[in-house]
């Protein structure tokens, strides 16, 4: 028993062997007269990595979302990279690269630019598993997926059709293994080999079918969507960093309201995101928290399409607020003051939401930030402005608040208020102060002119914000 063990371990601890090719699929060829992919789509750092590893000897193509999105028309946000090399045979070749993963390993080959580094993910060809028992969980889920083989293997190892495609820069050709052009040509997003079994290997596939979908507009086959509902739960054995990674780009796809609707009618949305499930539901209550999610996603949407840069933190806060909002107004109603009250609401939210995806700490600073910020935009007297103003985070937080406006949660004139206080020079801004003082008194806002009786009633404000001003 104990000699078994070690020479399993032992084997184990072998380098990432190569298998024979097991596949006997032929890709299509297409040319560039039927691809028609247009060259000024193309990274040029990726199809240098290409030129290295082919004059060096290797194959080497564009390969996956990249190739699906050059056949659309579309510049790719990433590209990617797959080679007979070995990821060591790859690092050698550059010398700015790094090896990384374990369960999966690839490199990185780096490229700085005037604007921003770019990275290009250089994978080798992986081959169909030999032994299952050590590379699969109970569940079906790979664990370890270091198994070189060849391009039609490696092919009939990707998820979609119309993700199995390789482009060579070099001779402008298209090699297509499983028929991806012709799902794109049908607007159909089919997956490879039975879907059920692909899914078990690696349940966020489920997430990326509904976000190809969304993405593309394409249609999901019925093979491929059929067992989505049954092994929604696998989601749940995926690592909690993985799945927060593939949320991520889920919303920040650029059609992130398109596919949480999607998650919903798969039935995959609940416990990822405990807190929208309300609102995802038609909770009657979360009506307000509905518009605000979709406005907040429509406008990041409206970014991320017009190549701008979008704040996860800035988004999870938008996501999340509704239920804060409701979190804040029972705890004011419980008899906690305003920033206490908002505070702990805080706390709550964020400890609900953790028990679905765990939002990393640097994007759970901004919220906390942007979250904070938002009764003081209310707080216009003195030098509270200036001060506000001057805040490190605070054009992510005068954002937040004119969603706000946008959804009647707060009135539109402090939005407008807000703006015209930002673009004023010293002079005008005391102005501004001057009128927002004398518009408080007239509505009966004013610090001083609030009495101690009127501030116990006022606990039932319709915006938990609005207290600020009467502690």
């Amino acid at each position: 028993m104990i000699t078994k063990f070690i020479k399993g371990l032992i084997k184990r601890q072998q380098k990432p062997k190569v298998t024979s090719a097991k596949s006997a699929n032929t890709p299509q060829r297409i040319s560039k007269k039927t691809h028609r992919i247009d060259p000024h789509l193309l990274s040029k750092n990726a199809v240098k990595v290409t030129h290295v590893l082919q004059q060096a000897g290797f194959s080497a193509f564009i390969v996956g979302g990249a190739v699906r999105d050059l056949v659309l028309g579309i510049s790719p946000k990433d590209f990617d990279v797959a080679t007979n090399a070995t990821p060591e045979e790859v690092q050698k070749l550059f010398r700015k690269s790094r090896l990384i993963g374990r369960r999966f390993q690839i490199v990185h080959v780096t490229f700085f630019g005037k604007e921003r580094p770019e990275i290009i993910e250089v994978s080798t060809f992986r081959a169909m598993l030999d032994h299952e028992g050590e590379h699969l969980a109970e569940s079906g889920r790979i664990l370890r997926d270091n198994v070189w083989g060849t391009q039609a293997e490696d092919a009939e190892r990707r998820d979609f059709s119309i993700n199995a495609m390789y482009y060579d820069p070099a001779s402008e050709t298209v090699f297509d293994y499983h028929g991806g052009m012709h799902d794109m040509q049908k607007k159909t997003l089919r997956m490879i080999g039975q879907p059920s079994k692909r899914y078990r290997e690696d349940p966020i596939r489920m997430l990326r079918a509904i976000r190809f979908a969304a993405k593309t507009g394409f249609t999901l086959d019925p093979e491929t969507r059929a067992p989505i509902a049954d092994l929604a739960d696998l989601i749940h054995d995926v690592p909690s960093a993985r799945l927060f990674d593939e949320i991520l780009k889920l919303l920040m796809s650029g059609h992130s309201w398109p596919a949480i609707e999607g998650l919903r009618a798969a039935g995959l949305h609940h416990g990822i995101l405990p807190l929208l499930d309300k609102a995802l539901d038609g909770d009657s209550a979360s009506g307000t928290g509905t518009e605000f999610i979709k406005l907040s996603l429509s406008n990041t949407d409206e970014r991320i399409q017009a190549g701008k840069g979008v704040s996860a933190g800035f988004l999870f806060a938008s996501l999340l607020w509704p239920d804060l909002t409701q979190n804040w107004r029972r705890n004011l109603a419980g008899g906690m003051a305003n920033v206490p009250a908002l505070h702990a609401a805080m706390d709550d939210t964020i400890t609900s939401q953790n028990s679905g995806i765990t939002i990393q700490r640097r994007f759970e600073a901004d919220m906390r930030e942007i979250w904070t910020m938002q009764p003081r935009f209310e707080k216009r007297l003195g030098r509270f402005p200036h001060r506000l103003i001057e805040s490190p985070r605070f054009r992510a937080g005068y954002d937040f608040m004119l969603l706000r406006c946008s959804t009647g949660e707060l009135p539109s004139s402090l939005g407008f208020w807000w703006t015209q206080f930002i673009d004023a020079d010293l002079s005008a801004r005391e102005e501004l102060i001057v009128l927002a003082k004398a518009e408080d008194i007239k509505n009966g806002n004013a610090t001083k002119l609030v009495s101690k009786r009127r501030r116990h009633k006022s606990k039932g404000a319709s915006s938990p914000s609005a207290e600020f001003l009467k502690t």
